[in-house]
């Protein structure tokens, strides 16, 4: 029998409206008197409004990586100031870095999305850059977020950028589990939820994912788009929670990271960098029926589906830099377990170029 280290959910969860007012009791419940709240001017911006005056904080603005040398710098700031907890507003490099501070300086931490780019406010791990952005490692911690609180009207006041980069990250979970699930003959308890949430990721987003980015765009609180939020943040992080190691990563996000070796690819975010390498992942396993079955989805909703889509115009070059890069030792694409090659996964992103046309 298979043994996994199961860390299925933050502290405490909520996902409604005018969820920050209950701050103040929160931290007081814990005795937490002095936190420091760690955010991006912009992520302030559109949080401020909501935010409790009652808090009393000391503000810290992160300076765009969650990287070795940020890390430190906030952990330093945490223990030199006597910080008891770390209280994040952001996008999942604030929360990364959240995480990670807090690991180092040993405190609580509670996290608010400003957006539902990824399943960050959930998951206790951290995805590890350089400070140019390129992609290094990720880390993964024994602890979970104290609280992870989500005010929808913060979500449907965002960039609709970033939810449908969340969609396309999220639906990288039932791609990348079922890849890795296939092989195992008797699955355990976590690894059943793992997958069943993992199901639940990819039938949320193809059905009520367009409806979502149409209410995001409008700015309005919407069934819909509270169904996706959650699925990106909520059901994406159970995969990982439950799953482990089984339900973490494999193809699509070996793919995003050889992508950042790219320069072209740089300010194309997370989640549609991801959703590329989902097709190059069903390409690597040999399903071309369901790459044709999503291209209509993608193309509906706006992810990038080709090198082209993603502001790359040297395919041949690319698909070099990609595949070296991919399959360097300790990605989790070797987790698919299938025999694979540099000519083969080059050969395989260079056919999506040439299926697109078809």
């Amino acid at each position: 029998m298979i043994n996994l280290e199961v860390r299925g959910a933050p502290n405490y969860y909520v996902c409604e409206k005018g969820i920050l007012k209950r701050l103040p009791s929160l931290l007081a419940s814990h005795g937490l008197k002095k936190p420091l709240l760690l955010t991006g001017r912009k992520s302030w911006d559109s949080a401020k409004a909501y935010f409790p005056t009652e808090v009393d904080f000391r503000q810290e603005i992160y300076r765009g990586e969650c990287s070795p040398e940020e890390i430190e710098r906030i952990g330093g700031l945490v223990q030199k100031g006597n910080h008891d907890a770390i209280i994040a507003i952001g996008g999942g490099k604030v929360l990364d870095l959240t995480k990670a501070s807090g690991d180092i300086a040993s405190v609580p931490f509670l996290l608010i999305p400003t957006l539902a780019a990824t399943c960050a406010a959930w998951t206790p791990l951290s995805v590890i850059y350089d400070n140019s952005g390129r992609f290094l490692h990720y880390t993964i911690f024994k602890g979970s977020a104290l609280a992870v609180l989500v005010e929808p009207a913060i979500i449907a006041a965002s960039p609709p950028a970033y939810l449908r980069a969340g969609i396309g990250d999220t639906l990288a979970k039932w791609y990348e589990a079922d890849a890795l699930l296939k092989p195992v003959k008797n699955w355990s308890m976590p690894m059943q939820i793992a997958r069943e949430a993992a199901f639940v990721c990819k039938t949320n987003l193809l059905s009520f994912g367009k409806q979502a980015l149409e209410a995001n765009e409008a700015g309005k609180v919407t069934p819909e788009l509270v169904q996706v939020c959650e699925t990106n943040i909520m059901a994406g992080g159970m995969v990982g929670g439950f799953g482990d190691r089984f339900g973490r990563i494999a193809g699509a996000h070996s793919i995003h990271n050889a992508l950042t070796h790219l320069s072209e690819t740089h300010n194309v975010l997370h989640g549609d960098k991801v959703a590329y390498g989902i097709l190059v992942q069903l390409l690597l396993e040999e399903r071309i029926e369901e790459v044709l079955e999503l291209l209509p989805f993608y193309k509906e909703i706006a992810l990038p589906y080709s090198l082209k889509t993603l502001g790359v115009l040297d395919f041949e070059k690319a698909a070099k830099v990609i595949a070296t890069n991919a399959l360097a030792p300790g990605e989790s694409i070797h987790f698919m377990g299938i025999p694979l090659t540099e000519e083969k996964l080059a050969g395989s992103i260079l056919y999506l170029e040439r299926l697109i046309k078809e």
